[in-house]
């Protein structure tokens, strides 16, 4: 059974590919974005589906056991609170891809400054630091299907690799975005089924958490296991998603794809219910694994959901866990090569003075030379899911302050640009090596402050001019900004640390605090976009704009 449902999935994928296909035209705006035409429910889950990787099921899961429920807030609410990017760098990327043109990221800051170099830079940091990123894909494949069914570790990364790369070829971001779309919703029956499954099998979740309290607490309280979450690292980590996961490429490039703005509202709107939904199953299963697997210490605590099903569960689960594994990690896997692809092709020949527009057999071979490449990056693994993932985002961090310079300040020098991120990445290396002191701070935390003061004292001393901003006409007001600062600033509930009681239905209390605030992030959004709307036709006719409201460009109509 478990087979049947395993390569049924695969097969599914395809068919998905092939009927993609028949849709699709040529030319690069069709290939890689699809002809900018997702809606908000295919964007959203795309999205989402994207940005939910291997690391999401195995990592947290992982991250669960090593660290306790403390690891749930720090990815579900920061992860959510992210989705205010989607309003702040989203919709003025989506209008300056959509005017100029652009299909890449790093394309799209190269005509914002007109400079090759910070081009180029951009570009780098955005390749340099997404393979070992997409390596993590193979890496959660190649330990499910060992530890489900005994697969070598390396065949079970080189099938999935090979799998993703076939609809890539066939169709592009239109068959990314369908099998996202399938993967999504995969991903999230999949674990309330092995979540649910799992609570019965072990009797009651009330009362697995009660006995787990009782004889280890600290992964009901935080700093969570191993005293991992200081005050410092629990803001270093909603900081880090915050400036880092925008900056991932293959969901940077998912804004130019939008059908409109309405469509990234919409993501953005339900974005945080599906984090607050999604992630908190693997943590939660990675929790309950003490109660039948204790003492699995290092890399091997990424293996521990696979090990649990297949301690805990009928075989018939080791297959939804399969399906729903595959489904996290090639949504993410796909979107990765897709957009790799398009940088490499797309960008370098820009990059040379040539056409952008490469020839079909050069995207191909592009395609397939990244996939090959995340496969040899799997076979050798440095260290575990999170360890990996929390370095590659730090590079990729780098890039945050001068993205937001390119949605909305003119005086953005580009060269100050280029200084900054190239001084980032030199610090990225050297906190790599522990070569400087981080203050109790993840790295991030100082890595960006110098890089935004780089780039800020650089566009003071030497403005730049003749170049415009993103955003030139819109605004953002204060009440449109305050409380999410607010509700930031809540999630920083410090006083509750070394606190696992009271308990209220087997979570502590400070966890349901935070399922509130992920609940009120969702309400706050819809008061923004809702007041922003109406604010926008009190003003029709008075010239009188704010970033949030539609905006059409002209000949588009009403």
């Amino acid at each position: 059974m478990t087979v049947v449902l395993f390569a049924g999935y695969f097969v599914l994928l395809l068919i998905l590919g092939v009927f993609a296909r028949l849709r699709s035209r040529p030319g690069h705006e069709d290939f890689f974005l699809a002809r900018r035409r997702l809606g908000p429910l295919v964007l959203l889950l795309t999205l989402a589906a994207t940005n939910f990787s291997s690391f999401t099921v195995f990592g947290f899961a992982g991250a669960g056991y090593r660290l306790g429920y403390s690891y749930y807030p720090i990815m579900a609410f920061g992860t959510g609170f992210m989705a205010l990017t989607f309003l702040l760098l989203g919709i003025p990327a989506h209008r300056a891809a959509k005017a100029q043109g652009a299909i890449t990221p790093p394309e799209l800051i190269g005509l914002r400054f007109e400079n090759r170099a910070l081009h180029l830079a951009y570009l780098l940091v955005m390749v340099v630091f997404t393979l070992p990123y997409l390596a993590l894909q193979p890496m959660g494949a190649g330990y499910m299907l060992n530890a489900l069914f005994g697969l070598p570790y390396a065949a079970g990364a080189g099938l999935v690799v090979f799998v993703g790369l076939g609809y890539v070829l066939l169709a592009g971001m239109r068959g990314d975005a369908w099998t996202d779309f399938l993967q999504g919703l995969v991903m999230l029956a999949g674990l309330a089924v092995l979540f649910g499954a799992t609570v019965k099998a072990l009797g009651g979740f009330a009362l697995v958490n009660n006995d787990l309290l009782a004889n280890q607490g600290e992964l009901f309280s935080r700093p969570g296991g191993g005293n991992f979450f200081t005050p410092q690292v629990w803001f270093s980590y909603l900081f880090l998603w915050f400036v880092c996961d925008p900056m991932f490429p293959q969901l940077f490039q998912r804004f130019f794809a939008a059908r409109d703005e309405k469509a990234l509202k919409m993501a953005a709107l339900f974005y945080p219910l599906v984090t607050g939904v999604l992630f908190f199953f693997p943590v939660a299963l990675g929790v309950m694994a003490h109660k039948v697997l204790p003492g699995i210490e290092g890399t091997k605590t990424d293996q521990i959901l696979p090990l649990l099903v297949n301690k805990s569960l009928p075989g018939f689960f080791s297959g939804v866990l399969t399906v729903c594994g595959i489904a996290a990690l090639m949504s993410t896997m796909d979107s990765q090569l897709l957009t790799l692809s398009s940088m490499l092709v797309r960008d370098i020949r820009v990059l040379l003075g040539k056409p952008a527009e490469g020839s079909k057999p050069l995207h191909f071979l592009v395609v397939v030379i990244l996939a090959l490449i995340g496969l040899f990056l799997a076979l050798r693994p440095w260290g575990t899911i999170l360890q990996i993932a929390t370095e590659t985002f730090t590079g990729l961090a780098v890039l945050f302050p001068v993205t937001v310079a390119a949605a909305y300040w003119q005086k953005a020098n580009p060269w100050a640009g280029f200084a900054a991120i190239v001084t980032g990445e030199v610090l990225v290396v050297l906190y790599h090596f522990k070569l400087l002191p981080s203050f109790g701070f993840l790295a991030v935390v100082p890595v960006v402050v110098v890089v935004s003061g780089i780039l800020i004292g650089g566009s003071f001393l030497l403005p730049a001019r003749g170049l415009k901003p993103w955003v030139t006409g819109g605004r953002i007001k204060w009440w449109q900004v305050a409380p999410f600062f607010v509700i930031f600033v809540l999630s920083l509930d410090f006083y509750n640390w070394h606190r696992p009681r009271p308990v209220v239905l087997g979570l502590p209390l400070w966890l349901w605090f935070h399922f509130l605030l992920i609940g009120l992030l969702f309400w706050v959004m819809v008061f923004v976009l809702r007041a922003g709307k109406k604010e926008r036709g009190s003003a029709i006719g008075s010239g009188a704009e704010t970033l949030f409201d539609e905006h059409y460009a002209p000949g588009e109509g009403d």
